[in-house]
């Protein structure tokens, strides 16, 4: 079976540090916190195999950049593959204005 590499990019990291302070911090839930970090942060290495899996985006513009969506719990996952290698663009709350969030 085909394996690639997984990158995070910085603005993807920044996404989960967010996440990850917003509960600890905000919502003064640390384990959930904690949890919630490592379901995503697996999922993202689960990426290694198999990234095709998820659907691209339908939208146009983000359709003819190749980003792919992958959902864990109520976050999204983004990112496209280039070659051999799964590059995580960002990782955003569902429920926000997610097309709007990956044009900036």
């Amino acid at each position: 079976m085909k394996e690639y590499s997984v990158v995070i990019s910085h603005d993807a990291f920044l996404d989960l540090q967010s996440i990850y302070e917003y509960i600890r911090y905000s919502l003064l839930s640390p384990d959930t916190a904690q949890n919630i970090y490592e379901r995503i942060t697996n999922q993202i290495l689960n990426l290694n195999q198999m990234p095709e899996r998820f659907k691209l985006l339908e939208t146009e513009i983000e359709n003819k950049r190749g980003i792919h969506r992958m959902n864990v719990d109520n976050y999204a996952v983004f990112y496209i593959i280039k070659d051999q290698t799964v590059i995580v663009t960002n990782v955003l709350y569902g429920a926000s204005d997610i097309i709007q969030r990956l044009k900036l």
